[in-house]
């Protein structure tokens, strides 16, 4: 029982640590010479950085994968404080249903900004705000390690749904 809790533990730290770095790092789209992510546009030849800001297009659905970043995130962390409050607090039995349902809003979260930035990534590289021109790049690790985080953070509640404390 005890490789199991420390197993699922480090599976949930995985997929934070999954979503922290998806959503601060810049490389969700990426070519020769530039790198982009929800937040800024870098040149690489110069290390020069422009933020997205309402002179971008579609910046209203970068505003929504910024926010659902940063909530699915957020919901990730408290699963875990949940989870570890749970565990010295739920009688011998009982599930970790209330850490599950926070994972799985986790999990809606980080799918509605990969699947926003799916579906708005043509419209968002086409602005008139970048320094270069970045609609010829294509999807970086970033975005890459976006949907993973929902994979895992879709099994991490699945499995919060179904462990019960044992002794």
């Amino acid at each position: 029982m005890l490789i199991l809790l420390a197993f699922i533990i480090i599976f949930h730290i995985t997929s934070a640590a999954l979503l922290f770095i998806s959503t601060i790092d810049n490389a969700w789209w990426v070519g020769d010479n530039f790198s982009t992510d929800v937040w800024r546009a870098c040149t690489t030849n110069n290390s020069m950085c422009t933020p997205i800001t309402v002179q971008f297009n579609e910046y209203q659905s970068i505003q929504a994968v910024q926010a659902s970043m940063i909530l699915s995130t957020i919901f990730c962390c408290v699963a875990f404080l949940v989870f570890i409050l749970q565990l010295f607090r739920l009688k011998q039995g009982e599930r970790f249903v209330l850490t599950s349902i926070i994972q799985l809003l986790s999990c809606l979260c980080v799918m509605i900004a990969a699947s926003i930035y799916t579906d708005r990534h043509e419209e968002l590289h086409k602005s008139s705000g970048y320094t270069v021109e970045v609609s010829k790049g294509q999807y970086g690790y970033s975005f890459v390690l976006a949907w993973i985080a929902f994979a895992f953070t879709l099994i991490s509640g699945v499995m919060y749904l179904v462990l019960r404390k044992r002794k």
